[in-house]
């Protein structure tokens, strides 16, 4: 058999290798999981304009010799089906690299262990024109000015990556991308920095000074968040925990706390399944297809924590943004899927069921008629019959027309968008006004109202609890 060896042209390659889709957060987080990985307690994340736009991270994990930071640089450092550590968050050994070479086009990255500083560059560049994958040793004096580079000096141990020649954004978009970053690693490190992992330190992560604070998407400390029981499903030897929570309905939030739980994506858009692989956030907001979106169910969020064996039963990607479980976990979770949402619902569609309250007489009645539901104004309300019989046919007629017309033209489209993205600013009862109503019943009473009339109106809405209207009224 006759071979011959065939380079890839690596300019070429290199193009391909930073076009994998990575977002600047994203980007981040990946390479943030190596210092995990090294036991880090303590993360300073830099981005600042110094002289040009330049990223740094710097931990205080185990740091690196000089032999396993060149095995760190390398492409494939790990083969994704070996052996790892619990708390080990790669699989690929490509994270460190595909990661910044998405974002920058010159990565280096110093390590000091047992008193030994050793420093390692890639220069895309420079690679390019050698049609080689030729790792530098650079100077370590010529980063002195990066951001974290004396703090990396006086430690004992740890780790520094710098970014330069970062093309991804521009300077001015700096305060813009770091806003977005800290969400991201307060959303996806929530568990490291809660201090919750059996065994392990609270994590710290500063990012441009600022200390980031754990966000918790599912909302445990409000004594309004339902955490219903956990499920453990048996998989490769392994155990899967899954557990489902429902989220305080509005009604018992704060305009603030409503909005944080939102997210910068709606409840909507928020619900679902949200996927942990050894504490570490990757998918969130999906129901992988086995579920569709729906309104009623947009405070189910159900947590999935998987231990980095199963990556491949997820088909969890490089970036660690993609996943869909295999089809045998697939049926455990439409079982939970179908459990969890019934639960999920009640909050809004007890809400709902006020409106057929017989104990009530409401301007608003729901009907149904072979399969169609509408919203109709009560005929029977007291105070609309009160004004039809007062009416001659023809009025009769015209008041009938415009109550159609309020019921046909509702804009339902315009109350749903608003009930979900802003339910705490719609104050429809502010526009009934006390002074009015009550004005209204010494103007019955100056008519000679009935004592039945009384006695229907404070069934009503309006007047019901409040029956000393009607008696401040009689004297």
């Amino acid at each position: 058999m006759k071979t011959e060896v065939v380079q890839p042209i690596v300019s070429n390659f290199i193009k391909s290798l930073r076009d994998i889709g990575y977002t600047f957060e994203v980007a981040v987080a990946d390479v943030l999981d190596n210092s995990i990985s090294a036991k880090a307690n303590n993360i300073q994340i830099a981005c600042l304009p110094i002289p040009e736009t330049t990223f740094t991270m710097l931990d205080d994990g185990t740091g690196m010799s000089n032999e396993e930071l060149v095995n760190a640089m390398r492409l494939a450092t790990n083969d994704p089906y070996s052996q790892r550590e619990s708390t080990d968050l790669g699989r690929f050994g490509l994270g460190l690299k595909t990661a910044s070479f998405s974002q920058c086009r010159d990565l280096t990255v110093m390590s000091k262990k047992d008193g030994e500083i050793v420093i390692k560059q890639w220069d895309l560049e420079y690679i390019s024109q050698e049609n080689e994958w030729l790792l530098i040793t650079p100077a370590l004096e010529n980063f002195k000015d990066v951001p974290l580079f004396d703090e990396f000096l006086n430690q004992d141990k740890g780790t520094l990556v710098v970014w330069k020649g970062i093309d991804t954004f521009k300077e001015s978009d700096i305060p813009n991308q770091v806003d977005i970053l800290r969400d991201h690693l307060a959303l996806v490190f929530h568990c490291f920095l809660e201090g919750v992992i059996p065994g392990k330190k609270a994590l710290t992560i500063h990012v441009n000074g600022q200390k980031i604070t754990p966000f918790n998407p599912f909302n445990p400390k409000n004594i309004a968040t339902q955490q219903l029981a956990s499920e453990k499903i048996k998989y490769l030897n392994s155990e899967i925990i899954v557990q489902p929570y429902i989220l305080p309905h509005h009604s018992k939030l704060s305009q603030i706390e409503f909005d944080k739980y939102a997210t910068k994506e709606g409840y909507t858009k928020s619900q679902g399944f949200y996927l942990y692989r050894a504490h570490r956030l990757l998918i969130y907001g999906t129901w992988w297809g086995m579920h569709r979106t729906n309104d009623s169910h947009k405070l189910v969020r159900i947590k999935i924590d998987i231990p980095n064996n199963q990556d491949a039963a997820w088909g969890i990607d490089i970036k660690k943004s993609t996943a869909s479980p295999v089809s045998e976990l697939k049926k455990d979770l439409k079982r939970i899927i179908q459990q969890v949402t019934v639960r999920g619902s009640r909050p809004f569609t007890g809400r709902g069921k006020k409106i057929e309250d017989k104990a009530t007489t409401r301007f608003w009645e729901l009907k149904t008629d072979n399969n169609k539901i509408n919203f109709a104004i009560n005929r029977q309300h007291p105070l609309i019959k009160n004004i039809a019989d007062e009416l001659d046919g023809e009025q009769r007629n015209l008041l009938n027309v415009i109550l159609m017309g309020i019921e046909s033209y509702l804009p339902l489209d315009a109350i749903v968008a608003q009930l979900n993205s802003n339910p705490l600013k719609v104050k429809q009862e502010i526009l009934f006004k006390e002074d009015e109503i009550k004005a209204l019943v010494s103007q019955w009473r100056n008519q000679g109202i009935s004592e039945t009339f009384i006695q229907e109106l404070l069934k009503t809405e309006i007047y019901k609890n409040k029956e000393g209207y009607f008696e401040d009224a009689g004297h």
